[in-house]
């Protein structure tokens, strides 16, 4: 039962990528915003993270949950405005908190990640501060998958 599962997932999960990228409805156009607003979310992610923990003297795991909360915020907001336009059309209460709760599973994700590759990899190579950021790169990677996916099967399914 586990490996057809897995097999299941493998080729659904192609099915759904090659769809993405040979579509004429535009969803790649989609993804390329979503990881268009993901990239100034990125940017936001990277700044606040950096100035706690370099200007402020946060620990690097407090401020990645702060970070990242903020990301979110610039995240919906720009999603909402430009990749789902037809999204303002529903209530933003309802669509918020389910991007929220999306979001805050993306943050463990985000977190395990971050601290794993930080701790077990990174930290080990390469100097402060290089080291958190290419751990928080890698994490910020991992979750852009996660959040597109299910954002738009669930968030902005119907759009």
């Amino acid at each position: 039962m586990p490996g057809f599962v897995i097999r299941h997932f493998r080729e659904d999960g192609l099915s759904k990528l090659l769809f993405l990228v040979s579509s004429s409805n535009g969803e790649f156009t989609r993804f390329m915003k979503f990881a268009i607003v993901g990239t100034i979310g990125a940017m936001v992610d990277f700044s606040v993270l950096n100035i706690l923990v370099l200007g402020v003297g946060m620990p690097k795991e407090f401020a990645n949950l702060i970070s990242v909360t903020c990301a979110i915020f610039s995240n919906f907001t720009w999603n909402r405005r430009w990749t789902f336009p037809e999204s303002r059309e529903r209530p933003v209460h309802t669509q918020f908190g389910k991007f929220a709760l999306v979001n805050v599973i993306g943050l463990a994700i985000n977190q395990m990640v971050f601290i794993g590759t930080d701790a077990l990899v990174f930290g080990e190579l390469f100097p402060h501060p290089l080291d958190y950021n290419l751990a928080k790169a890698t994490a910020i990677i991992v979750v852009l998958f996660w959040n597109f996916f299910v954002n738009r099967n669930w968030t902005y399914r119907g759009i």
